[in-house]
Protein backbone atom coordinates (compact mmCIF):
# COMPACT_ATOMS: atom_id res chain seq x y z
CA UNK A 1 0.00 0.00 0.00
CA UNK A 2 1.00 3.55 -0.18
CA UNK A 3 1.38 5.14 2.98
CA UNK A 4 1.00 8.79 4.19
CA UNK A 5 4.34 8.91 4.39
CA UNK A 6 5.06 9.31 0.68
CA UNK A 7 1.61 11.34 -0.44
CA UNK A 8 3.08 13.42 2.40
CA UNK A 9 6.36 13.98 0.65
CA UNK A 10 5.06 14.42 -2.42
CA UNK A 11 2.74 17.08 -1.02
CA UNK A 12 5.58 18.52 0.22
CA UNK A 13 7.96 18.82 -2.20
CA UNK A 14 5.25 20.57 -4.28
CA UNK A 15 5.61 23.35 -1.82
CA UNK A 16 9.38 23.03 -2.23
CA UNK A 17 10.46 22.01 -5.33
CA UNK A 18 14.43 22.97 -4.95
CA UNK A 19 17.37 21.22 -4.51
CA UNK A 20 18.49 22.87 -1.09
CA UNK A 21 15.62 21.39 0.56
CA UNK A 22 15.41 18.08 -1.20
CA UNK A 23 18.95 17.49 -0.30
CA UNK A 24 17.81 17.94 3.44
CA UNK A 25 15.10 15.49 3.46
CA UNK A 26 16.70 12.96 1.08
CA UNK A 27 15.85 10.21 3.73
CA UNK A 28 12.21 11.31 3.58
CA UNK A 29 12.45 10.17 -0.28
CA UNK A 30 14.70 7.44 0.04
CA UNK A 31 11.44 6.17 2.54
CA UNK A 32 9.00 7.28 -0.01
CA UNK A 33 10.93 5.41 -2.79
CA UNK A 34 11.18 2.20 -0.82
CA UNK A 35 7.20 2.11 -0.17
CA UNK A 36 7.16 2.81 -3.84
CA UNK A 37 9.11 -0.13 -4.97
CA UNK A 38 7.90 -2.39 -2.60
CA UNK A 39 3.81 -1.33 -3.68
CA UNK A 40 5.29 -1.75 -7.70
CA UNK A 41 7.00 -5.46 -6.84
CA UNK A 42 3.79 -6.41 -5.35
CA UNK A 43 1.46 -5.12 -8.23
CA UNK A 44 4.35 -7.69 -10.54
CA UNK A 45 3.56 -10.21 -8.30
CA UNK A 46 -0.05 -10.57 -8.60
CA UNK A 47 -0.29 -8.85 -11.59
CA UNK A 48 2.14 -11.26 -13.52
CA UNK A 49 -0.46 -14.31 -12.75
CA UNK A 50 -2.72 -12.96 -15.67
CA UNK A 51 -0.02 -11.28 -17.62
CA UNK A 52 2.95 -13.68 -17.42
CA UNK A 53 5.06 -11.38 -19.72
CA UNK A 54 5.44 -8.92 -16.96
CA UNK A 55 6.99 -11.71 -14.54
CA UNK A 56 10.40 -11.33 -15.18
CA UNK A 57 9.87 -6.96 -14.46
CA UNK A 58 11.46 -5.85 -11.53
CA UNK A 59 10.64 -2.53 -9.51
CA UNK A 60 13.81 -0.79 -11.34
CA UNK A 61 12.58 -1.81 -14.37
CA UNK A 62 9.19 -0.29 -14.10
CA UNK A 63 10.01 2.78 -12.30
CA UNK A 64 10.30 6.75 -13.52
CA UNK A 65 13.41 9.07 -12.08
CA UNK A 66 12.17 11.87 -9.63
CA UNK A 67 14.29 13.94 -11.43
CA UNK A 68 12.74 16.31 -14.38
CA UNK A 69 14.34 16.65 -17.74
CA UNK A 70 14.77 20.37 -17.74
CA UNK A 71 16.59 21.07 -20.62
CA UNK A 72 13.54 22.18 -22.65
CA UNK A 73 11.26 23.13 -20.94
CA UNK A 74 10.33 26.24 -19.45
CA UNK A 75 9.39 24.98 -16.05
CA UNK A 76 12.79 24.67 -14.35
CA UNK A 77 11.51 23.10 -11.16
CA UNK A 78 14.00 19.91 -10.65
CA UNK A 79 11.73 17.29 -9.59
CA UNK A 80 8.19 15.57 -10.46
CA UNK A 81 5.52 15.64 -7.81
CA UNK A 82 4.69 12.11 -8.55
CA UNK A 83 6.00 9.00 -8.83
CA UNK A 84 5.30 6.97 -11.36
CA UNK A 85 5.50 3.45 -12.44
CA UNK A 86 5.13 1.65 -15.79
CA UNK A 87 4.47 -1.65 -16.32
CA UNK A 88 5.54 -3.22 -19.80
CA UNK A 89 7.15 -6.46 -20.92
CA UNK A 90 10.07 -4.60 -22.24
CA UNK A 91 10.25 -2.37 -19.15
CA UNK A 92 9.69 1.79 -18.91
CA UNK A 93 11.84 1.70 -22.13
CA UNK A 94 10.35 -0.50 -24.17
CA UNK A 95 7.86 0.62 -27.36
CA UNK A 96 5.38 -1.86 -26.45
CA UNK A 97 1.87 -0.64 -25.03
CA UNK A 98 1.73 -1.07 -20.84
CA UNK A 99 0.11 -0.14 -17.95
CA UNK A 100 0.69 3.05 -15.77
CA UNK A 101 0.30 4.29 -11.81
CA UNK A 102 0.50 7.49 -11.21
CA UNK A 103 1.03 8.55 -7.76
CA UNK A 104 0.46 12.49 -6.66
CA UNK A 105 -2.07 13.24 -4.07
CA UNK A 106 -5.39 15.02 -5.48
CA UNK A 107 -3.84 13.87 -9.32
CA UNK A 108 -3.51 10.05 -9.03
CA UNK A 109 -4.38 7.85 -11.61
CA UNK A 110 -4.27 4.51 -13.86
CA UNK A 111 -3.53 4.20 -17.77
CA UNK A 112 -2.72 1.85 -19.96
CA UNK A 113 -2.15 1.83 -23.30
CA UNK A 114 0.38 3.23 -25.89
CA UNK A 115 1.79 7.25 -25.29
CA UNK A 116 3.05 8.80 -28.53
CA UNK A 117 4.77 6.12 -30.16
CA UNK A 118 7.53 6.50 -33.01
CA UNK A 119 5.54 6.58 -36.66
CA UNK A 120 6.43 3.17 -37.22
CA UNK A 121 4.65 1.65 -34.16
CA UNK A 122 2.00 3.81 -35.15
CA UNK A 123 1.10 2.75 -38.53
CA UNK A 124 1.05 -0.40 -37.32
CA UNK A 125 -1.07 -0.28 -35.08
CA UNK A 126 -3.45 2.30 -37.16
CA UNK A 127 -3.61 -0.82 -39.78
CA UNK A 128 -4.49 -3.46 -37.51
CA UNK A 129 -7.25 -1.79 -36.18
CA UNK A 130 -8.06 -0.73 -39.77
CA UNK A 131 -7.83 -4.41 -40.39
CA UNK A 132 -10.15 -5.49 -37.01
CA UNK A 133 -12.48 -3.03 -36.84
CA UNK A 134 -15.24 -5.07 -35.00
CA UNK A 135 -12.60 -7.07 -32.69
CA UNK A 136 -10.77 -3.59 -31.35
CA UNK A 137 -14.31 -1.96 -31.02
CA UNK A 138 -15.33 -5.05 -29.00
CA UNK A 139 -12.60 -4.11 -26.34
CA UNK A 140 -12.71 -0.45 -26.18
CA UNK A 141 -16.88 -0.74 -25.99
CA UNK A 142 -17.04 -3.98 -23.77
CA UNK A 143 -19.49 -2.71 -20.99
CA UNK A 144 -16.80 -3.21 -18.06
CA UNK A 145 -14.05 -1.57 -20.04
CA UNK A 146 -16.14 1.38 -20.52
CA UNK A 147 -17.53 1.76 -17.48
CA UNK A 148 -13.90 1.75 -15.69
CA UNK A 149 -12.11 3.85 -18.22
CA UNK A 150 -14.51 5.50 -20.23
CA UNK A 151 -13.57 6.86 -23.61
CA UNK A 152 -10.28 6.63 -24.52
CA UNK A 153 -8.15 9.96 -24.24
CA UNK A 154 -8.98 12.72 -26.86
CA UNK A 155 -6.84 15.41 -25.46
CA UNK A 156 -5.89 18.10 -28.26
CA UNK A 157 -2.38 17.19 -28.37
CA UNK A 158 -3.23 13.22 -29.13
CA UNK A 159 -5.59 13.89 -32.05
CA UNK A 160 -5.22 14.83 -35.52
CA UNK A 161 -7.13 17.59 -37.06
CA UNK A 162 -7.37 15.67 -40.45
CA UNK A 163 -7.49 11.69 -41.69
CA UNK A 164 -3.99 9.86 -41.61
CA UNK A 165 -2.66 9.38 -44.26
CA UNK A 166 -4.33 6.19 -46.50
CA UNK A 167 -7.24 6.68 -44.56
CA UNK A 168 -10.65 8.43 -45.31
CA UNK A 169 -13.11 10.41 -43.49
CA UNK A 170 -16.01 7.90 -44.33
CA UNK A 171 -13.74 4.75 -41.99
CA UNK A 172 -15.74 3.72 -39.48
CA UNK A 173 -13.05 3.13 -37.47
CA UNK A 174 -11.63 7.22 -38.15
CA UNK A 175 -12.11 8.61 -34.52
CA UNK A 176 -9.13 6.11 -33.06
CA UNK A 177 -7.50 5.92 -36.49
CA UNK A 178 -6.60 10.20 -35.77
CA UNK A 179 -5.44 8.93 -32.55
CA UNK A 180 -1.71 9.87 -32.42
CA UNK A 181 -1.90 8.10 -28.26
CA UNK A 182 -4.34 5.66 -27.37
CA UNK A 183 -4.78 5.60 -24.19
CA UNK A 184 -7.65 4.75 -20.97
CA UNK A 185 -7.35 6.17 -18.17
CA UNK A 186 -8.81 6.37 -14.52
CA UNK A 187 -8.59 8.52 -11.35
CA UNK A 188 -7.93 7.22 -8.18
CA UNK A 189 -8.91 9.18 -5.42
CA UNK A 190 -6.67 9.87 -2.20
CA UNK A 191 -8.99 7.54 0.05
CA UNK A 192 -8.37 4.63 -2.45
CA UNK A 193 -4.74 5.23 -3.31
CA UNK A 194 -3.85 5.91 0.71
CA UNK A 195 -6.29 2.59 1.33
CA UNK A 196 -5.30 -0.99 1.78
CA UNK A 197 -6.80 -2.13 -1.05
CA UNK A 198 -5.12 -0.26 -3.30
CA UNK A 199 -2.74 -2.95 -5.20
CA UNK A 200 -5.94 -5.39 -5.26
CA UNK A 201 -8.03 -2.35 -7.04
CA UNK A 202 -5.15 -1.25 -9.01
CA UNK A 203 -4.28 -4.87 -10.42
CA UNK A 204 -7.73 -5.21 -11.23
CA UNK A 205 -7.68 -2.17 -13.59
CA UNK A 206 -4.69 -3.56 -15.43
CA UNK A 207 -6.85 -6.54 -16.17
CA UNK A 208 -9.65 -4.85 -17.21
CA UNK A 209 -6.78 -2.85 -19.56
CA UNK A 210 -4.80 -6.41 -21.16
CA UNK A 211 -7.43 -6.82 -23.54
CA UNK A 212 -6.97 -3.84 -25.11
CA UNK A 213 -3.08 -3.92 -24.39
CA UNK A 214 -2.60 -7.20 -26.11
CA UNK A 215 -4.43 -5.81 -29.32
CA UNK A 216 -1.78 -2.90 -29.32
CA UNK A 217 0.80 -5.15 -28.69
CA UNK A 218 0.23 -7.35 -31.36
CA UNK A 219 0.63 -4.72 -34.08
CA UNK A 220 3.80 -3.10 -32.35
CA UNK A 221 5.55 -6.95 -32.58
CA UNK A 222 5.00 -7.93 -35.70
Amino acid sequence: MIVSGTLQFLKNLKKNNRKEWFDKNRSKFDEAKKNVEETTAEIIKRFSKTDESLAHLLPKDCMFRINRDVRFSKNKSPYKTNMGVYFSKGGKKGIQAGYYFHIEPGAAFVAGGLWMPMPQELKKVRQEIDYNWDEFFKIVNEKNFKKMFGQLDRSDEYVLSRPPKGYDDDNPAIEYLKLKSLIATRKIPDSELSGKDVVKNVVGYFGKMKPFIDFINRAVEE
